[in-house]
């Protein structure tokens, strides 16, 4: 007799639904996956037969907006369905408002050609421009185009920007070109997040061309090999982090033109360093007058309309990614960046508003996969969107990084589109910065529990890829506070100089500095970010000029001086992070499998793990140190130590002699290992042991 009740056969899993060979437990919800997964393929089938493919569909900024034809002739066209005129106009026609007419076509877009004068277009570069619009009302309205790559602010006359005609007579010569991004392409992504206008040590916003000159050294000395560039799309308030985004397709003009960008990302390219851009698609500001809001006289052009166009929180406009001119507008924004200014990829920023029709408001996330799914729960068309964006992006080539900031842990944002998933990369870990903050904050040494510790570290989607990272930006803004000020507070300020006594204070803030990083790189994920400046314990908060502080800059900056002062002890957190990195490149922990944990030991505040072949051993107990400690390896042989986070040049106390150092295994089964071998490893010290060849 046949057995009816036995699980159905792999072949039987429906197209759009191979998520279920990864996590069985999706099951339930194996209609949502296909109904999602179908949805994607109408839209690229629909964008086959009508635009030619979804990526030259993704190529809107080469028909929207302004073009210099060969001839000198200027080409502009807009999209503006309810507005019934509209004329350009700008500092090239002495601001006549009705001397260039456009003309409209069957689906709302405004278009009109400027005739050159002997080959000279009539618009000069870096000059202002505007449109008008008349509404069907009879009102009208000045907007900027939607899609101009140059706008600027002078906060003298109005905090209102101007966009600019941008048209220089000499186009940015790539010199760095023949450093593909499939040779750049890091297979263990180590990422420093950074922010050009906070870069510099002075007291204003610093620029591409400093950043290029000073900052971009230290981060290739330190190793890294991934750059993460905050608030680039032009944005309204600078204290918004770039999170307030008004023009999508400028660069903001506070740090300098778009060729000193376009240099800075050549500069990186030459030292093999991948450069990502932070994009905000989730929101955009909702002012008027230099924003896309309200830009034909409604609000629901680009944005829903009413309150589901209203994020609350941010105070922002929510797109609407079910329009087939926003979709247009959003996609070829992202290819605008790979091409014009040759980004290697994106952290897309607010990714869990997008996912949910509560936006993350109010609501917190149990793991339950019916959180996921379900038409009440999930906003369908901007998961459309995101998957839409992550199969474009790896159809036009596949080394672009895509990164989801994603607090929610969705089932399948870093699965392709073709088992069923979102499409991106990796996803940020978010809940491990919490966990350090809340450990700092509220639990003594003494009770850490390295059981939770692991497990939050290891608690991620399997074949799923995470970047790892110790502490966030919004940690270092005023009102919290980095890792090394929740150890070492006012301390900083009196007893980082080597030439004074080394207080407890100040010795434990440093060893869990180094060690709290190190178990997050090489535990947590298979990538690491870090934040411009934590990699040395900065020593002060983030604080954007504001009214509130007087419009001070202060604390908008990086205070390099303190790491370049070799009589301060940030110096040792700086060169354990090097370390750090150049170790993980030789080893290549991030892009090996998930570590084995052997040890968990909550009395001795023990942590051990194999991972790439290394043995990772941490004490984290306050006052303990042990000699001949027992742990298990599985791989025989000798062992010596890659990495110590003791060591002198790191601030330590060098208690481990090097030279005398050498490890041998034992066959004998040590927790759950075949071997083991048996190490000094003083209190909060971390080691890193290889096998010798």
């Amino acid at each position: 007799m046949t057995d009816t009740t036995s699980s159905k056969p792999e072949d039987e899993i429906p197209e759009g639904a191979g998520i279920l060979r990864i996590d069985p437990w999706l099951s339930p919800f194996k209609f949502d996956l296909v109904k999602r997964h179908q949805t994607a393929t109408n839209w690229i089938e629909r964008l086959e037969r009508d635009e030619g493919g979804i990526v030259k569909f993704s190529q809107g900024y080469d028909t929207f907006g302004f073009h210099v034809l060969s001839n000198g002739d200027i080409v502009y066209r807009e999209w503006a369905p309810n507005a019934v005129d509209a004329y350009i106009f700008g500092d090239f026609n002495n601001w006549n408002r009705g001397q260039y007419k456009m003309t409209k076509d069957d689906y709302g877009v405004w278009s009109i050609t400027l005739p050159s004068t002997n080959g000279v277009p009539l618009i000069p570069h870096n000059t202002k421009i505007k449109i008008t619009l008349t509404l069907p009302n009879g009102a009208t309205v000045d907007r900027l185009p939607a899609w101009i790559t140059r706008v600027t602010q002078d906060l003298s006359v109005s905090p209102v920007y101007d966009a600019i005609f941008w048209n220089p007579p000499q186009k940015y010569d790539w010199k760095y070109d023949t450093v593909t991004r499939a040779q750049r392409h890091p297979l263990s992504a180590k990422i420093y997040e950074a922010h050009v206008g906070i870069s510099t040590s002075e007291l204003r916003v610093g620029t591409y061309n400093e950043f290029t000159r000073d900052t971009l050294p230290r981060i290739h000395k330190l190793g890294y090999n991934v750059i993460q560039l905050m608030a680039i799309m032009e944005h309204a308030y600078y204290a918004s982090f770039g999170y307030q985004v008004t023009s999508f397709f400028a660069v903001s003009s506070r740090y300098g033109t778009p060729e000193d960008l376009k240099h800075l990302i050549d500069e990186a390219h030459k030292l093999g360093i991948a450069v990502l851009l932070d994009v905000v698609h989730s929101h955009a500001c909702k002012n008027v007058l230099d924003g896309l809001n309200m830009f034909d006289g409604t609000d629901y052009q680009y944005f829903h309309g009413g309150p589901k166009g209203y994020h609350s929180l941010w105070d922002s406009r929510l797109f609407n990614y079910g329009k087939y001119e926003v979709l247009r507008f959003l996609l070829s924004n992202l290819r605008f960046y790979i091409e014009e200014y040759h980004f290697d990829g994106f952290r897309f920023d607010g990714v869990t508003s997008m996912l949910y029709n509560h936006h993350g408001i109010g609501t917190g996330f149990s793991g339950g996969y019916h959180e996921y799914f379900g038409d009440h729960n999930v906003d369908a068309e901007a998961i459309n969107y995101l998957i839409l964006a992550n199969y474009m992006l790896h159809k036009l080539d596949p080394n672009i990084i895509t990164i989801a900031e994603d607090v929610s842990g969705m089932p399948g944002l870093c699965v392709p589109m073709a088992l069923g998933g979102v499409g991106f990369d990796y996803r940020l870990a978010m809940a491990i910065p919490d966990m350090w903050i809340k450990l700092l904050k509220e639990v003594k040494d003494d009770d850490w529990d390295m059981g939770k510790i692991v497990f939050e570290l290891t608690n991620r989607r399997y074949k799923e890829k995470t970047v790892a990272y110790a502490e966030s930006h919004d940690q270092a803004l005023v009102g919290d506070k980095t890792l090394a000020f929740w150890l070492m507070d006012k301390e900083m300020y009196t007893n980082m100089s080597v030439l004074s006594d080394l207080t407890p204070i100040i010795d434990r803030g440093i060893a869990l500095h180094k060690l709290i990083r190190l178990v997050t790189h090489a535990l947590g994920g298979e990538a690491y970010l870090n934040f411009e400046g934590n990699e040395f314990g900065h020593p002060e908060w983030l604080d954007f000029p504001r009214e509130g502080n007087g419009n001070s800059f202060w604390y908008a900056r990086r205070q390099w001086n303190v790491l370049d002062d070799h009589l301060l002890r940030y110096k040792y957190l700086n060169e354990f992070d090097s370390a750090m990195q150049h170790t993980e490149e030789k080893y290549g922990w991030l892009r090996s499998e998930p570590a084995y944990v052997s040890l968990k030991h909550e009395g001795d505040k023990m942590i051990v793990f194999e991972r790439a072949g290394l043995l990772f051993i941490f004490n984290l107990h306050p006052t303990q140190s042990y000699a001949d400690y027992r742990v298990g390896v599985q791989i025989p042989g000798q062992y010596r130590i890659v990495l110590d986070s003791d060591e002198e040049k790191f601030g330590g106390h060098s208690r481990i002699d090097h030279e005398k150092s050498k490890f041998f295994t034992t066959p004998f089964a040590w927790n759950g290992r075949d071997n083991f071998i048996q190490v000094y490893i003083p209190s909060r010290v971390a080691l890193v042991l290889a096998k010798v060849d």
